[in-house]
């Protein structure tokens, strides 16, 4: 079966249910993961870049000390269940990318993400990165929801 499962996280609490549906798919098939956050870079409007530098500079890197602190909690649970664990973090514009290149530099075997399940207006206006994934993987998608 599996054998290296993929698991995107937002930090929200359905993508940590996720996470933990995920550890114990990956336990059950004696598969190990890689966990993987994806940090958005913010863009300062032109002309306004020089004067937002630090304040752009000081996002990204408090962002990524909330995703780094995060993975490893859940590198740690991962530990405890005696799944081997590698965790990731990525900077992408588009989450999904850095999500299926990461899948494919790894040599997993499945992808294991949440859905929040937007539906209508707020599906259209704000997208899906699990769509997006779905859309763009060459992988078997597990959806949790």
């Amino acid at each position: 079966m599996y054998k290296h499962i993929l698991i995107p996280t937002d930090g929200s609490d359905l993508a940590e249910r996720a996470v933990e549906q995920g550890l114990a798919l990956a336990r059950k098939l004696g598969a190990r993961v890689t966990l993987i956050r994806v940090i958005q870079p913010l863009r300062a409007p032109a002309g306004e870049s020089v004067q937002l530098r630090g304040t752009l500079e000081e996002y990204e890197r408090e962002e990524r000390r909330q995703a780094e602190q995060w993975l490893a909690q859940a590198a740690a649970r991962a530990a405890d269940s005696g799944v081997p664990c590698e965790a990731v973090t990525a900077v992408n514009v588009q989450p999904y990318d850095a999500i299926v290149a990461t899948a494919r530099e790894k040599a997993c075997d499945l992808i294991a993400i949440a859905s929040h399940g937007r539906s209508g207006l707020s599906a259209m206006l704000l997208g899906s990165v699990t769509q997006k994934v779905l859309a763009h993987s060459d992988l078997p998608v597990l959806v949790y929801r």
